[in-house]
């Protein structure tokens, strides 16, 4: 996105100060891959033994530089690695020209920094479509190693920002046998957002030492609840990729250690919440909740239903409690519903139950709670004990403006 946009209502108030992780250096530059005078490449130097585990889109369509991170995760190596990362250029369906130009950039970065290139993963996020411009990034890695350091974490977080109207920063400290473990994480994402990774890029790094198996499997547990149950317009992209990085500097093993897990989580999910806090255009941020349905999966189902419903959603940006809208959605979604079951609420009001609204209910009450930008919406199935929560936002006129005008 060429033009700048107006930062979110819902961003908070600053890039929150994120502790350095030994074993991490960070270095951000201009290299005009897209737009001139922008920041839209970063680099990470990890320390030699540094735990890799990865999440990606599962998009049929997915780029070139996916298809090589997901070649190298989980490969034997110990020594150093690295992250490159290009904003403005997707390198997606591009063809062979797509993986050329990522073996060019990764093959460059292994001679740059004197590590294997099977331990240098690259991500592109921005126009599909379009031949990357690599030689651009490559002729900026001797400046990029030069600049180097460990608290240039901000730096790299706004080099990966596309429509995003401000960088995505957490963090989370824990204490493991008597050691400080540190996480810190950086996400970007907008538009394109829904499960299975959306356009999201995120990198989460920790000094806690892990085995990669392990790192991995818990990486993919966490995010079917935190990534994978976030939606701003339904799309997937292809290039969705979040990294996480454990270098092992604090000599803390954290595998199978449930704080760690729960610290994770809830970097995990600031950083998801973030980006729907971001959705192009959003106004309200909406949480789903939904109980009772036949299963978990059902219950999945119906959420991201009502999530994904452009009705609902352009309902919640003009602040219209439309609770029909969100019946319509729990039927058309494909998971078991008996209509004289439902219960719904917006918020602790009571709106509609055993097929009619509910005797307690006044629309002047779901009027003025759809005034807020913090939305909750409840609904039970009155099926069983299937539960399911996912985050939203609305749908405004800004979304069609900035993604009609996206390539200009």
């Amino acid at each position: 996105m060429g033009k700048s946009l107006a930062v979110s209502p819902l961003a908070p108030a600053a890039f929150p100060d994120l502790p350095v992780i030994e074993g991490v250096q960070f270095a951000a530059t201009q290299a005009g891959v897209r737009y001139a005078g922008r920041t839209d490449v970063m680099l990470a130097l990890l320390s030699a033994g540094t735990a890799m585990a990865g999440v990606f889109t599962r998009s049929a369509t997915r780029s070139a530089a996916v298809l090589d991170c997901q070649d190298k995760i989980g490969q034997a190596a110990d020594g150093p690695a690295a992250i490159i990362v290009n904003s403005g250029n997707s390198n997606a369906f591009t063809g062979k020209n797509g993986a050329e130009s990522v073996h060019a950039i990764t093959a460059a970065v292994a001679q740059t920094l004197e590590i294997e290139e099977n331990r240098v993963f690259s991500s592109s996020t921005g126009v599909i479509g379009e031949p990357l411009p690599h030689d651009r990034i490559t002729a900026k890695l001797a400046e990029l190693k030069t600049n180097l350091h460990a608290d240039g974490i901000e730096e790299a977080a706004r080099a990966i920002m596309t429509t995003d109207t401000f960088a995505k920063g957490s963090s989370a400290e824990i204490q493991v046998d008597g050691k400080t473990v540190k996480i810190a994480g950086i996400a970007k994402g907008s538009g394109m957002i829904a499960p299975d990774m959306a356009t999201m890029l995120v990198y989460i790094f920790t000094d806690a030492q892990a085995d990669q198996a392990k790192l991995q499997k818990l990486l993919s547990k966490l995010t079917d609840v935190t990534f994978n149950s976030i939606t701003v317009d339904s799309d997937t992209s292809t290039s969705d990729t979040l990294l996480l990085a454990a270098t092992g500097a604090s000599g803390a093993n954290v595998d199978g250690n449930t704080e760690f897990e729960h610290a994770l989580h809830g970097v995990m999910l600031d950083l998801a919440h973030q980006v729907v806090r971001d959705g192009e255009g959003a106004t309200k941020f909406v949480e789903v909740n939904v109980t009772g349905a036949a299963n978990d999966a059902d219950a999945r189902t119906h959420a991201m239903a009502i999530a994904n419903s452009p009705l609902i959603k352009t309902a919640i940006a003009g602040e219209d409690p439309n609770w029909g809208r969100v019946v319509m959605a729990i039927g058309k979604s494909g998971a078991a519903a008996d209509r004289d079951l439902l219960s719904i609420s917006f918020g602790d009001i009571l709106v509609a139950e055993k097929g009619w609204v509910s005797p307690t209910y006044k629309e002047e009450q779901g009027a003025a709670y759809m005034k807020g930008q913090y939305l909750t919406i409840n609904v039970d199935i009155g099926l069983g004990d299937g539960a399911s929560t996912v985050w939203t936002c609305d749908l405004t006129h800004g979304y069609i403006a900035i993604n009609a005008d996206y390539r200009s």
